[in-house]
């Protein structure tokens, strides 16, 4: 499990899965920053990971401030599904 900052929207809600870092990745939450305030483009802080670790982050057995952190375009981010209703 770990944080990715998305620098731009790529279309991405709750639930989408994305083929980050060569593996298909869930979008267990998403926070949408800048949008009044912030960079000229919006950010999704978003809390990804595979569906095994699900559970973990739906009984909060992890410490959201020791997980690691990247960022990366939202052009460069390849969505599988933008958004999967079944699995979150």
């Amino acid at each position: 499990m770990q944080h990715l900052i998305v620098r731009g929207d790529p279309g991405i809600r709750k639930g989408a899965i994305i083929n980050y870092d060569g593996t298909e990745q869930i979008c267990f939450s998403i926070q949408r920053q800048g949008d009044w305030h912030g960079p000229d483009e919006v950010q999704l802080w978003c809390t990804i990971g595979t569906e095994d670790e699900y559970e973990s982050f739906q009984k909060r057995e992890y410490v959201p401030h020791f997980l690691e952190v990247e960022t990366i375009d939202a052009a460069a981010l390849d969505v599988v599904q933008a958004r999967n209703e079944l699995s979150v």
